[in-house]
């Protein structure tokens, strides 16, 4: 049967999300030869999320190196032309969890090459054992007229080498003891769709003012181990992945390292729960990423049962961020059921700046613990530079104080002083204090002072926007926003 036989009868028999064709094999040969096999298909409207192309390797394989290419043709106004994303399982297989991943680039690389001694960067070096390999096709989007692709495979034999021991970030940085720590936990660099290298990340990390970052490329863990000399007492590098599902894109926050997730479900497939426990387990936090992004296949999906944080601020603040601000704020209404938000760059080159914006953290420690503890607590505040600081703070005649993320309690008609501090605003930048009713309080000084009683509002959170730009019908682009600190009524 050919390939495009098999391809249309899986799609005809459902709604299948992954199909694998027959088998192409190599021959074993002697150490030094090479051996080549190009795959042509085509992909028609429709097709599956994931196409398997079996590839029988021999013993004494060297190296590995996969080339692809596909037509895109011209398509009417509005419509997606074809994309396709490319990656690589070895002989250990290709069940959901991905215990053969060997490496995935997206439609970033053309071309990739994994031998036991290197690995182009989204791949992971290890030997090239005998067996069933499968090189994976995603078709992310396809044209009316279909897809028509080609794969190259290339095999090369000899002497496997050693594989180098991965070296990983430490947990854990000078610091300065119990501070505010300041982070950008979504980047990417080659190892994914990024331009930069780790080394130009760290050195815009430390320029922009960071005391930690997280890797975290989308749908592989070859970037843990690519941070080695660029750590130090001044900036911490914690380990993560985006997991980039066709619903949405969630973010492994702090994970072990080398801890792989993966990404081959969508929302209706039951399978993200698993996952979210997953992270859970290597002791990260779940954190849906850009969750109103109008991109095809950004849009989150998966509900916030399982998250831990959420993304609402994700670059340049735009019109998308503002939709996630509101379906944020709505959550606010329950002490137990909101969610802490988070700002990250999601810089992938220059021109995206690394920090910008940026989480701050207050921990006990520049620590992965204290930090993640920090971040799920909401004890944090976003900010577009580390030129803005930010103090909320919320008193009471009789002592009682509160800051972000905490609940002050007092009795429901106790007068409460709050408080919102900011230092290096933008020029004519607005302060402003929300509740659960909106707005209560607007200025544009450095600091902004309200009185209000645990019975008035539930909780108090703090934004500072730069000025509305003239007939542009939105409000001014945000320079900081706290998450909220709550206040608890206490029966009399």
């Amino acid at each position: 049967m050919g390939r495009r036989d098999a391809l249309r009868l899986s799609l005809a028999a459902g709604a299948a999300t992954a199909v694998t064709l027959s088998q192409a094999g190599f021959a074993r040969a002697e150490d030094g030869a090479t051996a080549q096999r190009t795959l042509r298909g085509h992909l028609p409207p429709g097709a599956p999320d994931f196409v398997y192309l079996p590839i029988k390797i021999p013993e004494g394989v060297r190296e590995i190196a996969v080339s692809y290419r596909y037509d895109k043709p011209d398509v009417p106004q509005g419509t997606p032309g074809n994309a396709l994303d490319i990656g690589i399982f070895d002989q250990r297989g290709t069940a959901l969890g991905g215990r053969g991943f060997r490496g995935w680039s997206g439609g970033f690389r053309d071309s990739f090459a994994i031998s036991a001694q290197k690995a182009t960067p989204g791949y992971l070096a290890g030997p090239v054992r005998a067996g069933t390999w499968h090189v994976v096709l995603g078709p992310y989007t396809v044209a009316p007229q279909g897809m028509d692709y080609e794969v190259t495979v290339t095999l090369r034999h000899g002497e496997p080498g050693r594989t180098p021991r991965p070296e990983y970030p430490p947990e854990r940085a000078k610091g300065r003891g119990r501070a505010w720590y300041r982070g950008d936990c979504h980047l990417h660099t080659v190892h994914s769709d990024g331009r930069r290298t780790p080394e130009e990340v760290a050195a815009a990390a430390r320029a922009a003012g960071l005391d930690f970052l997280t890797t975290t490329e989308h749908n592989t863990t070859s970037g843990h181990a690519a941070w080695q000399g660029l750590w130090g007492d001044d900036l911490l590098v914690l380990c993560g992945e985006e997991i980039t599902t066709r619903n949405g894109h969630y973010l492994a926050l702090g994970t072990d390292p080398g801890t792989f997730l993966d990404w081959r479900y969508r929302a209706t497939d039951d399978a993200y729960p698993r996952f979210a426990r997953a992270v859970h387990r290597a002791g990260g936090l779940v954190v849906p990423a850009h969750p109103n992004c109008p991109f095809v296949g950004c849009r989150w999906k998966f509900g916030y049962e399982h998250a831990d944080a959420v993304e609402v601020w994700n670059g340049p603040w735009t019109a998308d961020d503002e939709l996630a601000l509101a379906a944020w704020d709505n959550m606010l209404v329950s002490r137990e059921g909101w969610l802490p938000a988070m700002g990250n760059s999601d810089a992938h080159r220059e021109g995206q700046d690394v920090g910008a914006p940026q989480t701050v953290v207050h921990a006990d420690a520049l620590e992965r613990g204290p930090l993640l503890e920090g971040i799920r607590a909401g004890r944090s505040y976003l900010a577009e530079s580390s030129k803005i600081s930010v103090e909320l703070r919320a008193t009471t005649p009789g002592g009682g104080h509160a800051t972000l993320g905490e609940t002050l309690r007092a009795r429901p008609d106790t007068s409460v002083d709050v408080t919102l501090t900011v230092r290096g605003a933008p020029k004519g930048a607005t302060l402003e204090l929300i509740t659960d009713q909106g707005t209560m309080r607007t200025g544009t000084g450095p600091r902004l002072t309200w009185r209000t009683t645990p019975s008035q509002a539930r909780y108090v959170r703090a934004e500072v926007r730069h000025p509305a730009q003239e007939g542009a019908g939105l409000p001014g682009a945000m320079a900081a926003m706290t998450n909220p600190l709550w206040l608890g009524a206490d029966r009399e």
